[in-house]
């Protein structure tokens, strides 16, 4: 028998991480506010192919990969980081005329910077990070920066940003390790 299987394990090491804990963060910073983000999905397409001499099943193989499209969520604030980055692909002053005089027409717009790499950390009740995952390439596709304003609703207005981006990775695999109770 290993020294594993002689060990008990603590009762909370198979407990699924719960989804209301967490942080975001780009540009070494952790953003104000976010309240949602969406899954982080890998499809891989298939590829189907059966040989002449084949029987009639076909085989599977795997094809290329792509990620879909993250949406970060949080209540409007003063705070302008999701409008900033936005921003970077598209601004609307690059496309008035009045703002297009002496060549300083895209001047706020930024192909360089305009791709992050973000981070989304999850915690335990205690605060405690439990792991991380690093989304590669990211930028803005859609930014909601005001939502449909109602004056006989009672709700918290939220702005959104749709981040495209090229594939992500777990960076942290093991969570804490807690005392037991009563020590």
């Amino acid at each position: 028998m290993s020294a594993d299987a002689d060990s008990p394990k603590a009762p909370h090491d198979d407990d699924p991480y719960r989804t209301y804990k967490f942080r975001v963060k780009w540009d070494g910073r952790y953003v104000a506010g976010v309240s949602r983000v969406s899954g982080l999905t890998r499809t891989t397409d298939v590829i189907t192919h059966r040989r002449g001499g084949d029987p009639s099943t076909p085989r599977r193989a795997p094809g290329q990969s792509s990620y879909e499209a993250i949406t970060l969520e949080r209540g409007v604030t003063q705070d302008a980081a999701f409008e900033r980055w936005a921003n970077k692909v598209w601004d609307y002053h690059n496309t008035t005329s009045d703002d297009q005089t002496d060549g300083a027409r895209n001047q706020d717009v930024s192909l360089k910077e305009f791709r992050k790499d973000i981070v989304i950390e999850l915690y335990n009740e205690a605060g405690q990070k439990l792991g991380a995952y690093k989304v590669h390439r990211c930028w803005p596709s859609e930014f909601l920066a005001l939502p449909e304003l109602d004056a006989e609703a009672s709700r918290t207005a939220i702005q959104s940003l749709t981040l495209e981006n090229e594939g992500w990775e777990r960076t942290s695999a093991e969570g804490p390790t807690e005392p037991p109770l009563g020590s």
